[in-house]
């Protein structure tokens, strides 16, 4: 039997979840705030909240220094293309590991979430070589591969775990009636993990647009995202805090409105599987 919440606790469960929630948000607040003000209010001591004279000049002198549209479609097309690319490669593996285990099952899947804990640094040489010798280096190309391979194993995690929760008669009966492993995967196994499939799409989408040392170090100028786009407010002359800020603002909003929309979806991907 559920056990009861008095309206007390409830209240007090709610107040503490928007506080925590407002913590956690308090430097994007911070951010987007402080692109409104001019160098010297950004800078000010003691640091001014909502009292200064509002300005659009920091996105004025953003835009008219950069090329942010080409910037966005690069996000959009490298964020879009790996998390493409990782889910069209995951679905046959999460498929083989949850409904044709072995007894290395288990061990695969700690291996190769045992790869996130690589530091990414450990690696940069070797990469940067195999670049060069590809032609991908500053490529969307490139770095589609690339982020793919790193959200690669949370994307099989993710999948697995919805894949679980199919009843495996469904698909024995599919075999009975003659499907082939192809239509199989593709006309019932998908269809029926369609929720769970956009809620992995969907966060690893916003996790490849958020990717920065990857971005940073394998290009220069014709496949730079908005992770470089911020990146360039950063200067040996010093921070314009103002405009870094404005550029972090224009760079972050996209995905903002995503994951505010989608914020249902999100939750269901990061708790599918919690409690049995």
């Amino acid at each position: 039997m559920a056990r009861s919440v008095t309206p007390q606790r409830k209240a007090i469960n709610t107040a503490f979840a928007w506080a925590i929630g407002l913590l956690i948000f308090f430097p994007i607040l911070w951010t987007i705030i402080t692109s409104f003000k001019t160098e010297a209010q950004a800078i000010s001591d003691p640091p001014v909240f909502l009292a200064f004279d509002w300005t659009l000049e920091n996105y004025r002198a953003v835009l008219e220094r950069s090329n942010y549209a080409r910037f966005l479609w690069n996000s959009i097309i490298i964020a879009g293309g790996s998390t493409l690319l990782g889910v069209i490669i995951a679905v046959p593996a999460a498929w083989s590991m949850a409904f044709v285990p072995s007894h290395r099952t288990k061990d695969i899947l700690l291996w190769m979430l045992s790869t996130k804990m690589l530091p990414a640094v450990g690696v940069l040489y070797p990469m940067y070589l195999i670049f060069i010798k590809f032609g991908l280096l500053d490529s969307r190309t490139g770095l589609v591969i690339v982020l793919m391979l790193i959200n690669l194993p949370i994307i099989v995690w993710m999948l697995y775990t919805y894949f679980k929760e199919i009843p495996g008669e469904i698909l024995e009966a599919a075999r009975m009636d003659g499907a082939t492993l192809k239509s199989e995967i593709i006309h019932i196994l998908t269809p029926m993990a369609i929720p769970g499939i956009a809620s992995t799409m969907l966060l690893n989408f916003i996790l490849a647009w958020n990717e920065a040392f990857w971005t940073l170090n394998l290009t220069a100028a014709k496949a730079a995202p908005l992770t470089a786009f911020i990146a360039s407010y950063s200067s040996p002359e010093g921070l314009f805090y103002a405009k870094l800020s404005a550029a972090s603002t224009m760079a972050i909003a996209p995905i903002l409105i995503l994951g505010w929309f989608s914020q249902k979806q999100l939750v269901r991907g990061l708790t599918f599987g919690a409690v049995k």
